[in-house]
């Protein structure tokens, strides 16, 4: 059978262009895994023994109502999966990633949210309650650019926007409170070197 030779003109071309344009676009939003990674295979451990692991403080600056943003800064916590306590997104930080991208990846299923990684606030040696062993807690800035209406854990956590001060009076790791004083003076300095 003779397959007809078809002739496109410049606007099939571009409608052509376009539909594939879409296509690809549609297929970067559902790309977008939802589902956690678990397990224990893939840690990392430093040379004590202890688990090494990775977290986020998502930040923002509050805009007021018309839009305007604003100097005052926001952080976003998230519910322990198994109770009410807040803290920031956080967890294992596997063999086969950076650092960085541990810290996204956390925050991305812990809580739906994308953003820019900024350089390290710390790391700190602290004591597992569930676990009576010793990690080894690293801790990053993610400036968030887009909340996610799905996410891995969404119907694992709530997540919750506040102030500086309500979440170092709420937040339930005094690591990650130090972590949160260390970002707040070094936002502050920024903002200082910028008047």
């Amino acid at each position: 059978m003779k397959i007809p030779k078809v002739n496109l003109t410049h606007v099939d071309s571009l409608s052509i262009i376009l539909v594939l344009f879409l296509k690809v676009e549609v297929l970067k939003l559902s790309m977008v895994c939802l589902v956690s990674r678990t397990g224990r295979e893939m840690q990392r451990y430093n040379s004590s023994g202890g688990r090494q692991v990775v977290g986020c403080i998502p930040y923002r600056y509050k805009e007021d109502i018309d839009g305007n943003v604003s100097n005052e800064l926001e952080v976003l916590l998230v519910s322990s999966q198994k109770g009410q306590a807040l803290m920031f997104p956080k967890g294992g930080w596997e063999l086969d990633e950076s650092i960085e991208e541990a810290a996204y990846r956390e925050s991305l299923e812990e809580a739906g949210v994308t953003g820019i990684i900024e350089h390290e606030l710390g790391e700190w040696s602290f004591m597992s309650k569930r676990h009576g062993t010793y990690y080894e807690g690293h801790m990053f800035p993610l400036l968030v650019k887009e909340e996610l209406d799905l996410w891995p854990e969404k119907d694992l956590r709530r997540r919750t926007w506040m102030s500086v001060d309500e979440a170092g009076e709420v937040c339930q790791h005094w690591w990650m409170k130090e972590a949160l004083d260390i970002l707040v003076e070094r936002l502050t300095l920024q903002q200082n070197r910028n008047i």
